[in-house]
């Protein structure tokens, strides 16, 4: 079992920055792909960035790519996502996910088993 606690949501103007992390219990997240996925309301969820078990592949969103960065310290147990240029339609509830896996870090949400419970990013025009 996997916990995982994300941090760092808030209220940004548009064109800001925000830096969210995400904190995951147990002792193989080394082994683990990450990943960031998005829910806006009324919207399904989508996959917004994920990065391999060793910090060398990513994977991006057309919608984010230049303005998101994804990245991970292993001995921290921790992924980070650095959201800069922010537009209003960036708003949305943030979610990271855990894929026990070496394998690639696909943006198919049901290749990821654990979840955290959200951290919210309201971006202002």
């Amino acid at each position: 079992q996997v916990q995982l606690v994300e941090s760092g949501g808030g209220l940004v103007q548009a064109g800001g920055s925000l830096r969210l992390s995400c904190a995951a219990s147990g002792r193989s997240f080394s082994t683990y792909s990450m990943g960031w996925f998005r829910q806006a309301p009324g919207k399904e969820r989508e996959f917004v960035t994920a990065v391999s078990w060793n910090g060398r592949t990513t994977n991006y969103a057309d919608s984010v790519k230049g303005r998101f960065t994804i990245s991970r310290n292993n001995d921290k147990n921790t992924v980070y996502l650095q959201l800069d240029k922010l537009k209003s339609e960036d708003t949305a509830v943030y979610y990271c996910a855990c894929r026990p896996s070496y394998g690639t870090p696909t943006t198919y949400s049901a290749d990821y088993h654990y979840w955290g419970q959200g951290t919210q990013v309201t971006v202002s025009s």
